[in-house]
C-alpha cells in the first residue's frame, strides 16, 4: 500500500436514482422537499422534447405553480446565471430542477449560489468560496456526459474575459439526481459522441489525477470500461435503451470519480478553448485527450497501463512504449469511429489569442491535479497540433 493511499480523502455524492423512467419520480420528490414554487432551468432545445413536456406535467400536478428559465446557452454565461437568479428571487421560488446537459445543470448550480449568497456569480470562482448552501437542487441529466448532476463542480463562462471559470464546492453538489436513459434516445449522434468522449476523459483524468483515491479509482475504471464497450453502439442507428443506460451509468461512475479526484490538463485546455472560442466542451476534450496522454504517460505508466486494460488492450508482456501506442491508437480510432475530427477549426487565430489560450489553461484549477507539471511550451505545442487555421487550409 502506497503512502498516497493512506492520505485523507473525502468522497461526496448526492442521492442518486437510476433506471428507466427515473425522471417520473420528480413529483414524489417535490412533495418530499415540500416545494411550493420550483424553478425549472433548461434550454430551448430540451424544452421542445416530448419527454420534457411529460416531466413538466408531473411538476404541474405536484405543485401547481412553477416557473421555467430556458435562456441557457452552450457554455453557460455569467449573465445567464444572474438572470436566472433574479427570476428565482422575484418569484419567491423554493427549489431548482435542472433538466438538460451540462449547461443547464451548471447554470442551475450558479443560480442556486447567487440566490442564497448574493453578489455576482464570478465572486465564487475557485475552491470552497461559497458560505451558504443553496435551495434544494434536483438534476435530471439528458446527456451521458458532464455528470454535473452529481459533481461538486460548476463551470461558468466569464463573458468579459472569455474564460471559463470553475466553481468547486460541496455546496453545489445536487440534492438528488434522477438518472433516466429515456431522454437520451432523442439525442443526435454527434452530441452522443462528444458527450460520451467527455465521460471517457473524466474517467481517465480522474484515474491519473494526483488526488485520486481507492474509491475514485474503482469508479474511474468502471466508467472507462463502460464507455469503451458501449459508446460506438450508442452513436449508431440501432441504439437501445439498454445501451443508453450503460452510457448513463458510465457518466455517473466517471462523475463520482472526477468530482472527488478532480481532473487534469485535458479539461484545463478544453475550458480554455471553450471559453475563448466558444467551442463545444466534449469535442474539445475528445480532440485533446490523446495528445495529453502522450505527454503524461511516462509520469504514471502503471496507471495508464490499467486504463489500457480497462479498454480491452492486452498489456501483459508488453513494453511501456507498446502499451502507450496501443492506448493512443484505441482512443484515436474510437474518436474517429464516432465521427469526431482530429482537430478543431479556428479560422483566424491570432498570436494574442494563442497566448491567451495557454495562459487560461495554465491558470485553470484542473491543471493542478494533472500527473505531470506542464510547461508553457508544452501546452502551446499541444494547442498548435490540434488547432487548424484558415492559413493551413490554404496551404
Amino acid at each position: 500500500m502506497s503512502n498516497q493511499e493512506l492520505e485523507l480523502r473525502k468522497f461526496v455524492v448526492p442521492e442518486i436514482i437510476t433506471g428507466e423512467n427515473a425522471s417520473r419520480l420528480i413529483a414524489r420528490y417535490l412533495v418530499h422537499f415540500e416545494s411550493k414554487r420550483p424553478l425549472i432551468v433548461t434550454d430551448k432545445i430540451v424544452r421542445q422534447q416530448s419527454w420534457f413536456v411529460e416531466i413538466e406535467q408531473q411538476v404541474h400536478e405536484a405543485v401547481g405553480d412553477f416557473y421555467v428559465f430556458d435562456d441557457v446557452t452552450p457554455n453557460p454565461k455569467d449573465h445567464e446565471a444572474m438572470k436566472g437568479a433574479e427570476i428565482f428571487l422575484a418569484n419567491e421560488c423554493d427549489l431548482i430542477i435542472a433538466i438538460g446537459g451540462g449547461s443547464p445543470m451548471d447554470a442551475a448550480k450558479c443560480i442556486s449560489i447567487v440566490s442564497t449568497n448574493g453578489g455576482h456569480i464570478l465572486d465564487y470562482e475557485g475552491v470552497d468560496q461559497i458560505n451558504l448552501p443553496g435551495p434544494p437542487l434536483i438534476c435530471i441529466p439528458t446527456t451521458a456526459g458532464t455528470a454535473a448532476d452529481i459533481s461538486q463542480f460548476a463551470i461558468i463562462n466569464d463573458t468579459e474575459s472569455k474564460i471559463k471559470k470553475a466553481i468547486i464546492s460541496k455546496m453545489v453538489v445536487p440534492d438528488l439526481a434522477l438518472i433516466d436513459p429515456m431522454p437520451l434516445m432523442t439525442m443526435d449522434a454527434y452530441l452522443t459522441a462528444c458527450t460520451g468522449m467527455d465521460v471517457l476523459t473524466h474517467a481517465i483524468e480522474a484515474y491519473v489525477s494526483n488526488a485520486h483515491s481507492t474509491l475514485t479509482d474503482i469508479h474511474a475504471l468502471e466508467g472507462i470500461r463502460l464507455v469503451n464497450a458501449h459508446l460506438e453502439s450508442a452513436v449508431g442507428d440501432q441504439r437501445t435503451v439498454a445501451t443508453m443506460y450503460h452510457m448513463m451509468i458510465a457518466s455517473t461512475q466517471a462523475g463520482m470519480a472526477f468530482s472527488n479526484a478532480s481532473l487534469g490538463a485535458v479539461h484545463a485546455m478544453a475550458h480554455s478553448l471553450g471559453g475563448l472560442l466558444d467551442l463545444a466542451h466534449g469535442e474539445c476534450n475528445s480532440i485533446l485527450l490523446e495528445h495529453v496522454i502522450k505527454i503524461n504517460f511516462d509520469s504514471v505508466p502503471k496507471r495508464y497501463t490499467a486504463i489500457a486494460s480497462a479498454m480491452g488492450i492486452a498489456t501483459e508482456g508488453e513494453s511501456q512504449e507498446e502499451i502507450r501506442e496501443s492506448l493512443l491508437n484505441r482512443i484515436s480510432s474510437l474518436r474517429s469511429n464516432i465521427g469526431i475530427p482530429p482537430r478543431v477549426s479556428v479560422p483566424d487565430l491570432t498570436e494574442l489569442q494563442r497566448e491567451a489560450l495557454i495562459e487560461a489553461a495554465l491558470s485553470d484549477p484542473c491543471i493542478i491535479t494533472n500527473p505531470k507539471e506542464l510547461t508553457e511550451s508544452e501546452v502551446g505545442e499541444i494547442f498548435d497540433r490540434i488547432i487548424q487555421t484558415s492559413q493551413e487550409k490554404i496551404q
